[in-house]
């Protein structure tokens, strides 16, 4: 199985977060005071058919800021460290989500090199209590962590909620594209280094 156990521990934020790459979707999420970021990884789980488990709390009566970066972090150690060295993997993932009037594209490669791209416009600058400048936050964590490039393209979208969960939607389709065994490659890596 290819899991991953992470422990964060730190003066802003204690999270512990369990991750199963070939679950059925089920998900415990509990973020102390970060309801907006609970949904969103509820769904991402769903979509990415992966099991994931988390409890964090953080500094919440300062804002979500680091609690929500260090879930990226997080979440990005336990891809990395579940995949090891990413023998068999598909290596590649890209998703287009409509999400009512919102359409979202994104697209991953476990290349071994952290990038981010990062096209949404957000029109509003908070979903609740979410800072929605927080979710570009996040996933920087988290490319940072995995070693990945990852690109987001807002093609269409009005509500700020919409376009965010899309996003969320979308990304876990492509990395569960990404993180998938090619059986005609199990044993292969699948880049012409023979690392990645």
């Amino acid at each position: 199985m290819r899991e991953a156990n992470i422990n964060r521990n730190t003066a802003e934020t204690d999270i512990n977060l369990k991750l199963n790459l070939d679950g059925r979707g089920v998900s415990e999420i509990k973020i102390n005071g970060c309801g907006f970021m609970e949904h969103m990884l509820t769904l991402f789980a769903h979509h990415g058919r992966f099991d994931l488990i988390i409890n964090a709390c953080g500094d919440v009566h300062v804002d979500l800021h680091h609690v929500t970066e260090d879930l990226g972090i997080c979440l990005g150690q336990a891809f990395d460290k579940a995949l090891g060295e990413r023998r068999g993997i598909v290596r590649y993932g890209s998703f287009i989500l409509p999400m009512d009037e919102a359409l979202i594209l994104t697209a991953i490669d476990f290349s071994g090199r952290a990038s981010l791209n990062w096209d949404i416009n957000l029109l509003t600058q908070k979903v609740g209590e979410f800072d929605t400048e927080l979710a570009k936050e996040f996933w920087l964590g988290f490319v940072r962590n995995a070693n990945c490039a990852l690109h987001f393209k807002q093609l269409a979208g009005e509500n700020t909620h919409h376009i965010l969960e899309g996003a969320f939607k979308s990304v876990a389709r492509s990395l569960k594209q990404a993180v998938s065994i090619d059986k005609d490659f199990a044993d292969e890596i699948a880049s012409t280094k023979g690392i990645i």
